[in-house]
């Protein structure tokens, strides 16, 4: 396969790395000691694994990979130097070498000896580094959400369809055996129809400061990869790391940070593999100011038409709905389902007597493997599509609450007054934040607009702003495709 960048690209990418390994003794421990020579991709042949982004969640997905599932952890990859220690180790402790660490992702992609790619990076990378590695001929898995927004989502979708890579999301919870068993149970009538799917994010989430200026990047990461495909904007946070999820260019709230986990499930429980007929969003940041953009409370209305998909994102601290904190209530015809944890759940009567309990965990990177090793995507737990549609999920809410405005109060009945489930949870949450000591009588919300998608197509009735807002522009040599 022709090699994706030149050797002038090559050469660029990394001289800083170059410069760091030279007085770094963690970046010289984590190169190559030894590692195995690429084998054939045989049902029971090791295949080599690079992770890509490893400050955080990536370090699980070295674990889950390293030395499992008859698969290697051959490289680690970050544009910050500074995460090789405690991924290193992690690597360590499951295989008997270390891994080569790089800083550009592109050396992964014109690696041939690497046969999957492991995506844990900030979401604006998600799908450029799934489609560069599928177009590379590696089978990617990618976090959760696997885009910024929902072009990105579909064009990740169609590349693994023309290269016939497998494409796994990173929504865990489809694979534990708990959760898998309880919605085959209400998709299977045993508590009747399905009519109303809940999603919880009730996760604690403080201030994230509020800074006077510009801020410099951590002098150990290449500021220009880490950016990518987003804009590169002067830092305005304390941080660079972990709360890029709270700005609009690099993330998308809670809604796609921890709640994708819940939309999926929600979405999943509905048994609807489309877009809704419509979504409507309202909220804020309440509680505190600082330098978030994101909403730290939020509602999101979706209608299928025969069922209703409600999501709600408390980052003050709450107390549970129904027993679930961050998981998912399903209201039945016969009673009601809660999730509450990525392995657990329970069925209700209406009166709340236990009709059954769900329990099992689950291997999302051995079935991911498994799939590898047959090509058949059809095992999959998660496949791309799947990830794609419940993270579109999430940007088609963020798209409505971006494109409100600040609304008082007092003015939710005329908002609210055609849908019943709305305005219960609307009271839902004014009660929360009146808890939470938020001065509501002089405190604005945001009203989102309410959008009608066109049916079969993943675009807005006669919304160009709206639709402007299903992709972004990109930077010169980080563009995602507009088509694959």
């Amino acid at each position: 396969m022709r090699s994706l960048f030149s050797r002038r690209d090559f050469l660029r990418n990394s001289a800083g790395l170059v410069g760091l390994m030279a007085g770094g003794d963690i970046l010289k421990a984590a190169q190559d000691r030894g590692a195995p020579a690429a084998a054939p991709r045989g049902a029971n042949e090791r295949l080599n694994v690079a992770v890509i982004g490893v400050r955080g969640r990536g370090v699980d997905h070295i674990t889950g990979f390293a030395g499992r599932h008859n698969c290697v952890v051959s490289h680690m990859c970050d544009c910050d130097t500074n995460v090789a220690s405690r991924a290193l180790q992690a690597a360590r402790n499951g295989q008997n070498f270390d891994p080569t660490f790089v800083q550009d992702l592109r050396r992964i992609m014109d690696n041939r000896d690497i046969h999957i790619v492991s995506i844990a990076t900030p979401n604006h990378w998600h799908a450029l580094a799934a489609i560069w590695a599928m177009q590379a001929g590696k089978d990617v898995y990618v976090e959760k959400p696997v885009s910024h927004n929902v072009s990105e989502g579909r064009r990740i979708v169609e590349v693994a369809r023309r290269t016939g890579k497998i494409c796994q999301t990173g929504t865990q919870i489809r694979s534990t055996t708990g959760t898998r068993q309880a919605i085959e149970f209400i998709q299977g009538g045993g508590l009747g129809r399905v009519q109303i799917a809940r999603g919880l994010c009730y996760k604690r989430r403080t201030s994230i400061g509020h800074v006077q200026g510009v801020q410099q990047p951590p002098a150990t990461c290449d500021y220009n990869l880490w950016c990518g495909p987003a804009p590169q904007a002067p830092l305005r946070r304390q941080r660079l790391h972990y709360d890029w999820h709270w700005v609009w260019d690099t993330g998308n709230g809670d809604l796609g940070n921890q709640g994708i986990h819940q939309m999926d499930v929600a979405r999943w429980g509905l048994g609807k593999n489309e877009m809704p007929r419509s979504v409507w969003s309202v909220g804020g940041r309440f509680g505190y100011v600082d330098d978030g953009e994101t909403a730290n409370t939020q509602l999101c209305f979706f209608d299928y038409g025969d069922a209703k998909l409600i999501f709600e994102v408390r980052g003050l601290e709450t107390q549970a709905y129904r027993g679930a904190m961050v998981g998912n209530v399903f209201h039945c015809a016969d009673g009601y389902l809660v999730c509450d944890g990525y392995s657990t759940a329970t069925a209700y009567r209406p009166d709340g007597e236990v009709v059954r309990r769900f329990r099992g965990d689950g291997d999302h990177y051995a079935n991911f493997v498994e799939a590898v090793r047959t090509r058949q995507r059809e095992g999959l737990h998660a496949d791309i599509e799947e990830g794609h549609l419940s993270s579109a999920l999430c940007h088609l809410g963020n798209i409505s609450y971006r494109l409100g405005g600040p609304t008082a109060f007092d003015a939710r009945v005329q908002a609210f007054d055609n849908d019943a489930d709305a305005r219960t949870t609307m009271t839902f949450m004014e009660e929360h934040l009146g808890d939470r000591h938020v001065p509501l009588e002089s405190t604005n919300y945001v009203l989102g607009r309410r959008l009608t998608l066109r049916r079969g197509e993943e675009t807005f009735e006669n919304n160009s702003e709206a639709d402007r807002m299903l992709t972004r522009e990109y930077r010169r040599g980080f563009e995602v495709p507009a088509r694959a």
